[in-house]
């Protein structure tokens, strides 16, 4: 999930924010370190840590959800003692998508840094606000995360267990947006998360075991003028490796920027350059309550491979208007190389509903 979706939460929140070029920038070079940069990075203008995944319960019904916190920095208060001042808003994000159902089941919420009530915490992974929380667990063996979310339709109840070291995106983490290298972001994935949990859909409490993907990207720029918005994948490929992809298209629908991450199997992860990845968007279905029209399937040419995306079901329109400002496809997807699946994870698609003005 490229940045631009949390970098667009705090144009769009009604105060006005201090410019890009107040908080810190984004520069080749600087090394990830771990566990440090598993924590938020307040310096920066916006961040998020994004989880996404398949779940199966004990009767085999699959069903995809997310889970994603942004930490916005608002450039305000930087100069007042108090603990009041709105310095850093904590916004988040959940969803089930249940194809008995047709549609996503989803919330949202939003609140100012203020601890004990909502924070974003250095050093290790902790975003929370209230009851909803995303945390890393630093006990001995492999690292966990998990994550608890309780809205009024649905609940989640998640631990993730990690299977790898962090994977950088980019050049050693530097993950350039467009054709100018100060379009970029900081930016690692944790794919092949083994999950296992509860979720509680209809006053029903359900166990789930899956697997799922966590990004976690952070950055101080806003998308150029001359972009209308971005598709994306992570995909968990089912021989063990992963893929990340994602283009930043232009307002006439061409790409501007594409790019990736490819590990094919146990092999070392590579990153993919813009002429070894190519989006083609198949299938429209047209959302019954904006009237946007989404390319549901898409064909995927990758590093010499051509891939095909279906999705669990149509309608994973998420709007978020009442938080970030925007509605958007984010949506449980498989992956296919000719009549074989070969992973299963999550496209995102922005812009096709409007492009935030305020960018």
């Amino acid at each position: 999930m490229p940045v631009w979706l949390a970098l667009t939460l705090a144009l769009c929140w009604p105060i006005a924010f201090a410019a890009a070029s107040d908080f810190a920038p984004v520069i080749e070079g600087r090394p990830l370190a771990f566990p440090a940069d598993t924590g938020a990075h307040p310096d920066y203008r916006t961040e998020w840590w994004y989880i996404t995944g398949w779940l199966t319960d004990e009767t085999g019904i699959e069903r995809g959800f997310q889970v994603t916190f942004f930490r916005v920095g608002t450039g305000i208060g930087a100069d007042n003692p108090s603990r009041f001042a709105p310095r850093q808003l904590i916004l988040a994000h959940a969803a089930i998508a249940d194809p008995s159902v047709g549609s996503l089941i989803h919330a949202e919420r939003i609140e100012r840094a203020l601890e004990p009530l909502a924070g974003a915490a250095m050093g290790q992974t902790r975003a929370w606000i209230a009851d909803w929380e995303l945390a890393s667990d630093a006990t001995d063996g492999p690292e966990r995360y998990r994550t608890r979310i309780e809205a009024d339709d649905f609940a989640l109840d998640l631990e993730l267990v990690t299977t790898g070291p962090p994977l950088p995106n980019g050049r050693g983490g530097f993950s350039q947006k467009t054709p100018d290298p100060s379009n970029a972001s900081y930016y690692y994935s944790r794919p092949q998360l083994a999950v296992e949990g509860r979720i509680r859909l209809d006053g029903t409490d359900r166990h789930v075991t899956g697997h799922a993907w966590l990004d976690h990207e952070w950055s101080s720029e806003i998308m150029p003028e001359e972009a209308q918005g971005w598709d994306w994948i992570g995909i968990n490929l089912h021989d063990g490796g992963s893929l990340m992809a994602f283009r930043m298209r232009g307002r006439d629908g061409s790409a501007l920027w594409t790019s990736g991450t490819l590990r094919d199997g146990a092999a070392p992860a590579r990153t993919l350059v813009p002429d070894e990845v190519r989006f083609q968007p198949g299938r429209l279905w047209q959302s019954p309550r904006t009237g946007t029209r989404y390319p549901v399937e898409w064909t995927l040419e990758v590093a010499g491979r051509t891939l095909r995306l279906e999705p669990l079901m149509d309608d994973q329109e998420l709007d978020g208007r009442r938080s970030t400002g925007i509605v958007y496809w984010e949506g449980a997807v498989r992956v296919y190389e000719a009549d074989r699946e070969v992973g299963r994870g999550y496209l995102e698609m922005t812009g096709y509903a409007q492009r935030p003005d305020s960018l």
